[in-house]
């Protein structure tokens, strides 16, 4: 009876290490010493806050004043942040979100596809071209009308095309992960202010850097002018917001956003003599920023290959190695097992199998003390 007593107190203190097994998987021991903070993407010196320039000795260009939160000079072909301001500072990106918008939604849709515009896209507000709820419009025609005009509804018929709102902006945000753009947050596909959405400068050279390698993308991007049908009996003008490429020798892509939270933003790309410079910016004062971007692009053009950069421009995150291959069943069996034991299940239950040795400890201890009592 009283062994039968002990085991029912073994078992009682295996229940409880059950009902409270992430709290047994802590260990006794002092944590290990804190590892250091992990470095800012691209480069630790692109952490800075402030302006961020390597000048050589010698005589070169100083950079130009720029009246901007923040702000990115890179070289898209080498990846080289040549200068920086608040470069990792997450801000609210306006319509600049429309390029991740792009280059995220671009290689999934058929640009031949027509998409059936719903009243939640038609009814945001600006809705810019003027889709109408019930009317198919093309994919094509939706990409061109988004980095244009910028117009907000093509932005959620985009979006909905993968199916649904939610779906599309999780496909953004896989994407601004892919790349690692890890200030950025999109709500919104369009970039209109949202709770919680933000990005950096660094984020939108990265995302202009995607672009540039995207036909399609910088075929929808440098497109000047032209019509969108709206109906049958209505059409609307198209024309690129974008004036770098008009007014810039060797623009050759970009936008341009604007709320009265985020203020003025803009990524622009230019190319000459083989070298490609994106220029980023972010909360600039109304209508200064392309100007803004002309004078940065103008120091690059000047000082590339003669300053030591700040940082590098990241490539898009590698994709896991490929397991060795396996039989059917095994394979199943192995990778089951391996995601498993790399999640926090397995400190769970290397957690409760020790209470359990514990448990059965003590079942055993007591047994024998009362079996020392009886005798």
């Amino acid at each position: 009876m009283r062994d039968r007593f002990a085991l029912a107190v073994a078992g009682a203190v295996v229940t409880a290490a059950a009902a409270v097994a992430p709290a047994a998987a802590a260990s006794p021991t002092p944590p290990p010493a804190a590892s250091p903070a992990p470095q800012a993407v691209g480069g630790a010196q692109l952490a800075g806050h402030g302006v961020l320039v390597n000048y050589p000795p010698g005589p070169v260009p100083r950079l130009p004043k720029v009246t901007a939160s923040a702000w990115v000079i890179a070289d898209a072909g080498t990846g080289q942040v040549l200068a920086a301001k608040d470069p990792h500072g997450r801000y609210r990106p306006a319509s600049t979100l429309k390029v991740l918008t792009a280059i995220s939604l671009i290689p999934l849709l058929n640009p031949n596809a027509m998409v059936v515009a719903s009243k939640q896209a038609t009814t945001v507000s600006p809705n810019i071209v003027g889709l109408l709820a019930g009317h198919a419009y093309k994919v094509s025609d939706l990409f061109t009308a988004l980095l244009t005009i910028s117009a907000n509804d093509a932005a959620i018929a985009l979006a909905q095309a993968t199916g649904s709102l939610s779906r599309g902006m999780a496909v953004i945000n896989a994407e601004a992960r892919h790349l690692q753009a890890d200030d950025t947050v999109a709500v919104t596909p369009n970039g209109l202010d949202a709770p919680g959405q933000h990005t950096s400068a660094y984020d939108l050279a990265l995302f202009a850097r995607q672009g540039l390698q995207m036909p399609a993308f910088m075929k929808y991007d440098q497109t000047t002018g032209g019509l969108f049908r709206i109906s049958k009996k209505k059409s609307v003008g198209l024309w690129n917001q974008n004036t770098l490429l008009a007014t810039y020798p060797g623009a050759i892509g970009g936008k341009i956003g604007w709320t009265s939270a985020a203020g003025a933003t803009y990524v622009g790309m230019a190319r000459r003599h083989g070298v490609t410079l994106i220029v980023a910016l972010l909360h600039c004062p109304a209508l200064t920023e392309i100007d803004a971007g002309k004078s940065l692009l103008n120091w690059g053009f000047a000082v590339d290959g003669k300053v030591s950069p700040v940082g590098t421009l990241v490539g898009p995150a590698q994709p896991p190695a490929p397991a060795p291959s396996r039989s059917a069943t095994g394979g199943q069996r192995a990778d089951r097992a391996q995601s498993v034991g790399s999640g926090p299940s397995v400190l769970v239950a290397a957690g409760f199998s020790g209470v359990v040795l514990l448990a059965a400890g003590i079942g055993f201890a007591y047994s024998r003390r009362l079996h020392r009592r009886s005798s």
